[in-house]
């Protein structure tokens, strides 16, 4: 398993140098808790001159700072050139954004980021990668009037899973063929979790795709449009 998600992060190392251009800005964000939370944000590349809808991007694995900063070259990028705010925040205790309090700590950092002049008011949308796709449906299942749905790419559902919350929501999932740590074993079984309880679904896998893989913009980026839409 270790060996598998050291590949995996090789991987990712490998796609981040590819865009190792995207311009990054870190910032310290108080929060109400009075905690800081480190984000990296990445404005839209398209010139917009009005408030751009927000995107909060969460890493896998513990979601630490290196992980973190890789995730928003080589997939936050791509959001920011598709009219996205997006914000990447780094795991205050490595552990992802799992957990009640973690699951705060999002929601928290949703409302300091909506204070920007250039973040549009409304809804936002939750993205994840492995942990960050796990972490997103987390706190999608708390409060889903808040946002707009989830990208998760990958996650899994297990079958006790409570997702009666989500009836009607929209969730973009996508997993890896040859995904290194199983999951894509666990492709159908987290599909009918999900559809079960009335997900608006957009799953698929990824043949012959790594744990981490290239984004399917081709699908993903209409999935998109109908949020910026609103």
């Amino acid at each position: 398993m270790i060996s598998a998600y050291r590949r995996t992060i090789g991987l990712l190392f490998f796609i981040a140098c590819v865009f190792s251009n995207t311009l990054l800005a870190q910032e310290r964000i108080q929060l109400a808790d009075e905690s800081i939370l480190n984000v990296f944000l990445i404005e839209p590349t398209d010139g917009v001159d009005q408030p751009s809808p927000l995107l909060i991007l969460m890493a896998g694995g513990p979601g630490n700072a290196s992980i973190s900063r890789d995730t928003s070259q080589w997939l936050g990028s791509g959001f920011a050139r598709r009219g996205w705010m997006v914000a990447v925040p780094i795991s205050p205790n490595n552990r992802s954004f799992r957990g009640a309090a973690n699951n705060n700590k999002i929601k928290q950092l949703i409302v300091e980021l909506k204070k920007r002049d250039d973040v549009a008011t409304g809804k936002a949308l939750l993205a994840g990668v492995s942990n960050g796709g796990m972490s997103a449906l987390e706190i999608a299942r708390r409060e889903p009037q808040n946002y707009f749905g989830v990208a998760a790419v990958p996650a899994v559902s297990a079958d006790n899973t409570n997702n009666e919350s989500l009836n009607g929501f929209p969730v973009y999932l996508r997993i890896g063929g040859d995904d290194q740590l199983g999951w894509a074993d666990q492709f159908d079984s987290s599909v009918e979790s999900l559809s079960s309880a009335g997900v608006d679904l957009d799953a698929d896998i990824l043949y012959g795709a790594p744990h981490m893989f290239r984004m399917e913009w081709d699908t993903l980026e209409p999935w998109l449009e109908r949020f910026n839409a609103q």
